[in-house]
C-alpha cells in the first residue's frame, strides 16, 4: 500500500531553518504531485506549498512565500519542504500528501494520500 512519511520536524528558534522530508514507497512516486499542508493548534488544516511531478512547477501559500521552498528527488521518492525564518505562527503539525495528477492542487479534498506528520515548534 502507499505510505508516506515524513521526517525533520523539531523545535527551533524563531529565525531559524528546518529541512521537512517525506518519502513515499508502495506506488511510483513520479505519478504524484506532492503538497505539503500543516495544522495549528485550535486551527483547520491549511496548505503551505505544492510541487508538480517534474518539480517544473510549484505554488505556495502566501504567508510561507519567499521563505518556504518545497522540492523533490523523483529517483529518492522525496519531497522536500525547505523552511527558512521561521517565526512561532509557523508552528504546526506538518503533513505531506499525494495527489494522484499532474497539476497543482491547493485543496486537502484532491490529494489522496496523507503522511502522519511531523511536529514543527518554533520558540520565540
Amino acid at each position: 500500500q502507499v505510505q508516506l512519511v515524513e521526517s525533520g520536524g523539531g523545535l527551533v528558534q524563531a529565525g531559524g531553518s528546518l529541512r521537512l522530508s517525506c518519502t513515499l514507497s508502495g506506488a511510483t512516486f513520479s505519478v504524484y504531485t506532492m503538497g505539503w499542508f500543516r495544522q495549528a493548534p485550535g486551527r483547520e488544516r491549511e496548505f503551505v506549498a505544492g510541487i508538480t511531478r517534474n518539480g517544473g512547477s510549484t505554488n505556495y501559500a502566501d504567508s510561507v512565500k519567499g521563505r518556504f521552498t518545497i522540492s523533490r528527488d523523483n529517483v529518492k521518492k522525496t519531497v522536500y519542504l525547505q523552511m527558512n525564518s521561521l517565526t512561532p505562527e509557523d508552528t504546526a503539525v506538518y503533513y505531506c500528501a499525494a495527489h494522484w495528477g499532474g497539476d497543482l492542487q491547493f485543496q486537502e479534498s484532491a490529494y489522496r494520500y496523507w503522511g502522519q506528520g511531523t511536529q514543527v515548534t518554533v520558540s520565540s
